[in-house]
């Protein structure tokens, strides 16, 4: 049976904590602020969750809930999922046995996530999927109470996606108990049903490899025609390229040209990349896309850039902007938005644009 967990309330964060990391968390921030009517209140909400002015904070199936300056119920339902969706959503947790086993390790697999959408299961949150409701007298949509509580809930989201499933309905022990229920398909009478499987009073599926472990580069003896320095730099990569398959169940499709970029940025490598070396390091293959290109986004992101710029200047006159499609310069600052919906910093190093930083999905705090 579905129960509701309790979290304590965050205390203040130190300067410079941002939120959500992971790319679930971001999601369900996209999916928040996308649905806001005025981007004050976020910036307003944002303060509060990094000062720790809401009190602890209850999940449960279709609600998150809090009680804000000791006062004000704060509330943001979620739609459940049904019983049908469930069951279509179990079927994909149980197509491929690295599911479960990234879910226990507190990971959020891209590949489930896209297998449920596919089959009409909506695990992430989209614009107007999120009904705040607070006591407080604020109209806004959501108010500053129900974004902090947005904002914080994103954390809970980063260190256990299974919030995300409780809100959904389920909860950890639901989903792994249906998944015991069911049997593994068998070739011949000799199979073992899933259920016992599962209830034998182990874990349910060995421990995940060790991602972590030191890499040890191959021992490798010089001979003609063989660049062993060249070898010892591409098996590293290959490593390195392995693990994080391992850890997020895909890796993207590169160009020759961002994979030679990628080698130099990930192994120190030099050749004559210095730019898109930098761009790599701060935002990967999206970074060096705002690098090299230019794109002109749709207007109601502009807008709301806009909007978000101008409210992280509160009673200043906001700086000049120099606008040129995903481009906008601001005296010595230029800030460059890429299609993965963030705001890229550059400076000026003497006639180029050069990446000073990792990017952020408000452009006021990369002036601030």
């Amino acid at each position: 049976m579905t129960t509701a967990r309790g979290f304590a309330a965050f205390p203040p964060q130190r300067a410079g904590a941002r939120f959500a990391t992971s790319w679930w968390g971001r999601a369900w921030i996209q999916a928040m602020e996308d649905t806001s009517l005025d981007h004050g209140l976020l910036r307003k909400g944002r303060a509060y969750a990094k000062h720790g002015r809401l009190g602890p904070i209850t999940v449960s199936p279709g609600r998150i809930a809090a009680v804000a300056e000791s006062e004000y119920d704060v509330v943001v339902r979620v739609e459940q999922l049904t019983d049908a969706a469930w069951e279509r959503f179990l079927d994909q947790v149980a197509a491929k046995s690295g599911h479960i086993a990234a879910l226990l390790d507190r990971d959020m697999p891209h590949d489930l996530v896209e297998a449920a959408e596919d089959a009409a299961v909506p695990l992430l949150p989209a614009v107007g999927d999120l009904e705040p409701e607070c006591s407080c007298p604020d109209w806004g949509h959501p108010c500053k109470h129900a974004a902090a509580l947005c904002y914080q809930v994103s954390w809970l989201l980063d260190a256990d996606p299974f919030v995300l499933l409780l809100m959904r309905g389920r909860g950890e022990r639901d989903l792994i108990g249906a998944l015991q229920e069911r049997e593994a398909p068998v070739q011949e009478p000799s199979g073992v049903p899933a259920a016992r499987a599962y209830g034998a009073g182990v874990p349910p599926l060995p421990e995940p490899p060790p991602y972590d472990v030191a890499y040890t580069p191959p021992a490798l003896e010089p001979a003609p025609g063989v660049d062993v320095a060249a070898l010892r730099v591409l098996a590293a990569s290959a490593a390195g390229r392995a693990r994080e398959l391992l850890r997020r169940g895909r890796l993207p499709e590169l160009s020759e040209y961002q994979d030679r970029v990628r080698l130099a940025a990930q192994h120190d490598l030099d050749l004559g990349l210095g730019a898109a070396v930098q761009a790599w390091r701060y935002g990967g293959a999206d970074g060096l896309d705002v690098l090299d290109g230019t794109w002109t986004p749709p207007r109601r992101e502009l807008a709301r850039a806009q909007a978000l710029l101008e409210s992280g200047w509160e009673g200043e006159r906001p700086p000049q902007v120099e606008a040129w499609r995903n481009r906008w310069t601001i005296g010595p600052v230029q800030l460059r938005y890429g299609r993965d919906g963030r705001w890229y910093p550059f400076t000026r190093r003497e006639d180029e644009w050069w990446p000073a930083g990792p990017p952020e999905r408000d452009p006021s705090v990369l002036l601030g």
